[in-house]
Order: C-alpha cells, then structure tokens, then sequence
C-alpha cells in the first residue's frame, strides 16, 4: 500500500490543490492512520486573515443582491463538482482524519446531501402574511441576508460541517470565512479548490465571498472578536464554547455552538436485541468514538442485561482495528496521542470509581495510536461517565423503570443525540415528550448517531443550543425584519390608540 504522503499529494493535485500551498508552509499536517507527515501547509497571517475578512464583507454586498434561485445555481454546481471528486475526497478524509473509507466516502455524500437541500432552499426562503388588526393594511416578514458567517469547524467531520454552514449560508446571501481545524487543513484546501471550480463555472462571483484561514487559535479568535462576522457557527469542545460564547455575545452577535454530545440510548425491555446489537456496534464504535454523536452510555433494563452485555461484548472482540484504507477495516486510529492518553485515563478513573472494564488496550498498528473499543459496567453515572471523553468508550448502567432510565439519561451537562429501543409505544413516546430526552435529537429504535441532512442538527445545554444543515436551520443565517404597508388613506393605530394634531 502507498505510503500516507505519496497518496495525499496525489490526492491534492488530482482535486487541484497547487503545490505552493503544502510545502514549505509551518502547519504541518499530519495522517493519524501513520503518524506520518504529509505536508508543510502554508498558513494565513493574520493580517491576511483580516484583509479576507473586509473582503468577504464587501462581497457580501454584492451577493445579498443577487436573487436566491441564481445563488442557489452556485450551490448546485458545487455539488456536481462533490460528485465528480467523492472518491478523491473520501479518500483524503480518510488519510486525513483516520475515518474508515466507507465513512470518508459518507462524509463527502453528506456535502453532496447538503448542496441538493439548499439548491432547493433558495427558492424557499420564506417569510409569512400576518394577519392585522388595522384596515387596508398588510403585515408581514421577510427574511435577508445577515452579513459574513464564520465557520470554525473541527477536525472529526473536516470538510461535512463547512457544508452544513456554507451551503445554506450562501443561498441565504452571505459571505463564508471558513477556520478549519489545524488537525486537517488539507481536506480543507481540496474543497476550497472544488469550490474554486463552481465559480469559476458560475462565472461572475463577488470575489472573496468564500475565504479560508489556515491556522491556528488565534484566525478562530479574529472570526469570534471581528464586528464584520454577524454570525459566528462554531463546532468543538464545550471549553471552546464558554469561550467563544461571551465574546461573541458581547458584540452583539449571533453564535451557532455545536459543543459536546455524552450521548445515550435505553434499552428497554420489550427492545430487539438484533437491532441494538447492530445500533450500538456503529453508534459506540464508529470513527473510534470520536463523533460528536457517539453513544457513550448505555442504559440497560436490568432483565436483557445478562443477555445483551456478553453479545456486545463478542462483537466488540471481533471488531478489525488498523489501517482504515483497508476494506475490512472497522476501526481506525485516534486522531493523535492526546487522545489515546486521554481515553487511557478515562479507564484508570471508570476502574477507580467501580467499573468493569473490557477491552481499551493498544493494537498495534501502523504507526498511529490505536485503541480496542471498551466496555465499562459502572455501578453508577459517577463523575467519569458524565464527562464526555473523545474516544471509544461505552459505560453500561442498568435501570428498573422508565422513569429511573430517562433521570439517568438526563443527568448529564451536555444534550445532543439520544435514543430508546423498545417495542412499547407508551414507552417511545415518554421519551419523545417533554418529560423524556432533553437532547436536541432524540430516536426510537436507531443509534443517536448517522443524523440525515433534512432535520436540524444540534441540541441543548452544554452542547449549545446550535441547529445547522435541515429543517428551519437557514433562519440562523438570515436576519428577519417584520413590515406593515398601510394602503389606505387613514392612519389608524394599532391597540386602539388615539393620536390626532392640527
């Protein structure tokens, strides 16, 4: 098998990524399957940073201007261009991020999702007719475009989550400045490249409407402080949305936060064990437990334990971990290190406070950090299993009664994805009230995770309140202003107030 580097700098120029931007550079950019570098990417100062910025804010100017079915033409011509590289872009995420071929590959489909859904959207911007209490007179809202959007994406879905943003933001009228996340710059340029060709196809954009800043903290802090970026979508760490949050808001700003996810699902006594083994197995496993929607805990009635627990054991035994450009390969690498070392301290502290561990050893590899997916039976949702770690790691609690496992399913900080599996309809529809999962995606019957582009993805607490891809999600990226046209002769105020000079 090619080496990670020859592989990636063949990718880069098939897509049309030009050499002068991967070498020599001082971001190095590195593959997490080999450890091995692949590029010197050459970063963005930040007084290029800037200059992209104003840029993007005066192109902005001139795009809000144009009709939303002709923006949505560029969306769609991205999207051809997705489809002609899925492959070569799959592959890069996969070289890049570590994620297993048929997920890179999935990744680049979710873009192509996105770019269909919006085309469709910019004929679709909809405002509403409200009824007045005044004669000849029409109320309404309508919607325009709110300015430069910042998009600040992390390194688990490189290039998916951009789209999310920039397709519904430039059929929404605005300008993108895109910080991807220093982990993977390169699927970063590729697609800045893709996008190069949609314009050009397009043929008179604005220039500088689609900006991207590679870097580190400080281009994501320039998009947080700059009065130019009215909204400001921002994707990691919950400690990255205490602090990016504030100082948004202290501009009057708008954020879209998509921060953490301690994800769980309910199994419950009535549940197909066929289908939670089959659901747990990606939703835990999957991208080495390092989705945002990962299934983290898993909250067992105490009747199906003893008869669940040793088959998912089983298959977590038999899961192939190693080079994920090889076909039978399930489970790749960490992103880096870091992570390993973290998820072997999230064992140590599951065994200090009473679990059973199973699996979470090292494999070796290919040179990367390689990790068996665990199990840990814990006693309680003590302090560990409440904390989101990134990694491959499933704590088990059992329950009694509904209403224990929804309290224990709640019981965290973070309120993404969720799920329950069973048959009961009474119980399904407890846990999709108002009284049941307080995440912002909640399922019957699936994993929390593999969300489809036509509902709003995100969810609350200290996950952030964010909502991207479907759904009313392009609202975020609009501003509303509501209008009332009086077409009579009178002037009749509203609430019956009276007003008469002269």
């Amino acid at each position: 098998m090619a080496s990670c580097r020859d592989e990636a700098v063949a990718l880069l120029g098939r897509l049309g990524v030009p050499a002068a931007a991967i070498t020599g550079g001082s971001l190095p950019a590195r593959s997490p399957i080999t450890g091995e570098s692949l590029a010197q990417v050459v970063e963005t100062s930040p007084a290029e940073a800037a200059a992209a910025i104003a840029r993007a804010h005066e192109a902005w100017r001139l795009w809000r201007e144009v009709p939303g079915p002709r923006r949505g033409e560029l969306i769609r011509l991205l999207g051809e261009e997705l489809r002609a590289a899925k492959a070569d872009l799959g592959l890069l995420v996969t070289l890049e991020a570590g994620k297993i071929l048929s997920e890179g590959l999935g990744e680049v489909q979710e873009m192509i999702d996105i770019c269909d859904f919006a085309t469709g959207l910019s004929r679709q911007l909809y405002g509403l007719t409200i009824a007045t209490e005044r004669a000849e007179h029409r109320m309404m809202e309508t919607w325009h475009p709110a300015g430069v959007v910042g998009v600040i994406t992390a390194f688990n879905f490189p290039v998916a989550v951009w789209a999310w943003n920039a397709a519904l933001a430039l059929v929404c009228g605005d300008a993108v400045v895109w910080k991807p996340s220093e982990k993977t710059p390169l699927t970063a340029l590729a697609v800045q490249a893709l996008f190069g060709r949609a314009a050009v196809r397009f043929g008179d954009l604005p220039e500088g409407l689609c900006p991207l800043l590679l870097g580190g903290r400080v281009l994501g802090e320039m998009l947080v402080d700059s009065p130019l970026v009215p909204v400001l979508s921002a994707t990691g760490s919950t400690a990255m949305g205490r602090a990016v949050a504030p100082r948004v808001a202290e501009r009057f700003g708008r954020s879209i936060l998509e921060l953490g996810g301690n994800n769980a699902a309910i199994v419950a006594p009535s549940a197909d064990l066929d289908i939670v083994l089959r659901a747990v197995a990606f939703a835990a496993m999957g991208t080495a437990g390092q989705r945002c929607t990962t299934l983290r805990r898993l909250i067992v009635h105490e009747s199906v334990a003893d008869a669940l627990l040793p088959a998912l054991k089983r298959a977590y035994a038999s899961v192939s971990i190693g080079d994920p450009r090889e076909a039978s390969t399930l489970i790749g690498p960490l992103i880096d290190p870091a992570a390993g070392a973290a998820m072997d301290r999230a064992l140590e502290a599951a065994r200090a406070e009473g679990g059973v561990v199973t699996g979470g050893e090292a494999v070796e590899g290919p040179g990367g950090i390689y990790r068996r997916p665990a199990i840990a039976e814990m006693p309680t949702q003590s302090e560990i299993v409440r904390h989101e770690t990134f990694a491959p790691i499933l704590y088990v609690l059992r329950y009694r009664t509904v209403e224990e496992a929804i309290a224990l399913h709640n019981d965290v900080p973070q309120g993404l994805s969720s799920s329950i599996f069973t048959n009961d309809l009474r119980e399904a529809e407890r846990f999709l009230s108002a009284s049941g999962s307080d995440c912002g995606i909640a399922n019957v019957n699936i994993g929390p995770s593999g969300a489809e582009i036509g509902g709003a993805f995100g969810g609350e607490k200290e996950t952030g309140g964010g909502r991207e891809s479907g759904s009313d999600a392009w609202k975020a990226y609009m501003r509303r202003a509501t209008n009332t046209i009086n077409y009579g002769r009178r002037l009749p105020l509203a609430q019956g107030v009276s007003f008469d000079v002269g």
